[in-house]
C-alpha cells in the first residue's frame, strides 16, 4: 500500500485489515474519539462508534498511544478535543467529581496521565485522591513486604529487648503463661523474646533495582512498582533504586520517601526505549554478585532489541538477578512482545506477570537467590517458554 492510500485509510477509520498492526493501533485511537458520535451505517453495516468508555480505565493507555503516534502540538490538540467531545473533563477534572469518586488504581492511573493538562485546583484534589489510594495500598503491602524482606533477622540469636516486628510470639507466650487474666482472657507479655538483627554495614546490603516501563499500557504495573519501591527503601535490610522510562529516563530514586511525589513525577504515556533504561541501570551497578534487576515491562521495544538482549545476557554473566515481569497488576494478564519476551526466557531469565499479593514473596525468594522459576511454578505463575515467540 503507497503512503496516499494509507493516509485515506487512516482518515476513513474504522477497522481495516490492510493497514499494519501499528496503523491499526493509531486508527483506533483516533476512532475512539473521532467515530464516538457516529451512527451506524445501516442494515449489514459495522457501527464506527467509538469511545473510552463511562469508567476510563483505558485513558492512560489512550493517552500513551496519542503521545506515541504524534508531535507534543498535537497531542494537546488531541487531549483537549478528547475532553469537550467524549466529557472526560467534566469526568476527570472536576474536583468535586473526584471528591465522591470510589477510587482505585486504574483512577490513580488516569489521574496521573492527565496532570499536565489539569488546572490547579483539579491538581490538588488528584493529589489527596492519590494520596488516599497511596495510603490504602501501603497499609495493605507494608507490612507482609516488610515481613518477607526481613532476611536480616538472625533467628539463631535471641533478644529480651526485641522491636515489635521481630518477637518471637510463641516463645513470648509461653514464657508468660503464668501471667493469664482470666477476667480478661489475655495474657500480660510482662518478658518479651524476639530475635536478634545482623549488624550488617551497609556496603553488605543487597541493591534492588526497579526499572520500569512507563508507556501507556504499563500504567497500573507503574503505580504498584512505585509503591512497592517506596516500602522497600523504607527497610533497612536492602537498598532500592526506582528507575522510570519510557524514550527518556526518570531517576525517582530521591523521591522514595514520599510516594505520592513519586507518582506525581511518572510521566506515563509515550514511545519506548528498554535498552536505553537498562542501560542506565547497568552504570548503577556497582556489586552484580549482589544486586537484582527487575524490570517491568510488556517488552514492546522502540529502541535496539538485539543490545537489550545482549546487554541481559551480560548483566546475568556478571552475576546479576535479572527478572522480567510482564505486568504487575491485580489480575496478573499480561499484555506482552511473545517474540521478544522468548528470546529473553531463553537466556535463563524468568519472565512471567504478577500480582501486587505474589510481590512479596517474589521479591524474597530473589533475594535469597532461590530458583524463581520454581517458585513461579509453586504460585501456578505461567512463565514464558524460549520455544513461545516461534
Amino acid at each position: 500500500m503507497d503512503d496516499r492510500g494509507r493516509r485515506w485509510r487512516l482518515a476513513l477509520g474504522g477497522d481495516d485489515e490492510a493497514l499494519t498492526g501499528r496503523d491499526q493501533r493509531l486508527s483506533a485511537a483516533l476512532s475512539a474519539l473521532y467515530n464516538a458520535d457516529d451512527e451506524p451505517s445501516g442494515k449489514g453495516g459495522k457501527s464506527k462508534r467509538g469511545g473510552l468508555g463511562s469508567s476510563s480505565p483505558k485513558v492512560a493507555r489512550w493517552l500513551g498511544d496519542i503521545r506515541e503516534f504524534f508531535p507534543s502540538p498535537v497531542v494537546q490538540v488531541v487531549q483537549k478535543d478528547a475532553f469537550d467531545r467524549l466529557g472526560l473533563r467534566q469526568m476527570l477534572m472536576e474536583p468535586e467529581f473526584l471528591a465522591v469518586m470510589e477510587a482505585d488504581v486504574n483512577l490513580v492511573a488516569d489521574l496521573v496521565s492527565m496532570r499536565g493538562v489539569m488546572p490547579e485546583k483539579t491538581k490538588e484534589t488528584a493529589r489527596e485522591v492519590i494520596a488516599k489510594v497511596v495510603a490504602e495500598l501501603m497499609e495493605r503491602l507494608e507490612r507482609r513486604t516488610a515481613e518477607a524482606l526481613r532476611g536480616a533477622v538472625d533467628k539463631s540469636k535471641r533478644t529480651f529487648r526485641p522491636r515489635f516486628a521481630d518477637i518471637d510470639w510463641p516463645r513470648t507466650i509461653r514464657a508468660n503463661l503464668h501471667n493469664y487474666q482470666a477476667d480478661h482472657k489475655t495474657i500480660v507479655p510482662e518478658k518479651l523474646i524476639g530475635f536478634m538483627r545482623r549488624q550488617r554495614r551497609i556496603v553488605d546490603l543487597d541493591e534492588v533495582i526497579l526499572c520500569v516501563d512507563q508507556s501507556g499500557s504499563m500504567a497500573s504495573s507503574v503505580v504498584y512498582a512505585s509503591i512497592f519501591a517506596a516500602v522497600m527503601a523504607s527497610l533497612p535490610v536492602v537498598a532500592t533504586k526506582l528507575v522510570c522510562f519510557d524514550t527518556a529516563i526518570l531517576d525517582l530514586t530521591d523521591d522514595l520517601a514520599d510516594p505520592v511525589e513519586v507518582l506525581f513525577g511518572v510521566q506515563l504515556g509515550g514511545g519506548t526505549d528498554i535498552n536505553h533504561a537498562v542501560a542506565y541501570c547497568e552504570d548503577k551497578i556497582e556489586k552484580p554478585s549482589k544486586s537484582h534487576l527487575l524490570l517491568i515491562t510488556d517488552l514492546y521495544e522502540g529502541g535496539n532489541a538485539e543490545e537489550l538482549v545482549a546487554r541481559i545476557a551480560r548483566l546475568q554473566g556478571q552475576g546479576v538477578n535479572v527478572i522480567v515481569l510482564l505486568a504487575l497488576t491485580d489480575t496478573g494478564n499480561p499484555f506482552y512482545n511473545p517474540a521478544l519476551s522468548a528470546t529473553v526466557a531463553a537466556l535463563g531469565v524468568p519472565v512471567f506477570a504478577a500480582t501486587p499479593d505474589q510481590f512479596p514473596d517474589l521479591m524474597a525468594c530473589a533475594l535469597r537467590r532461590e530458583d524463581i522459576h520454581q517458585w513461579a511454578a509453586g504460585q501456578d505463575i505461567k512463565t514464558i517458554r524460549p520455544d513461545e515467540g516461534a
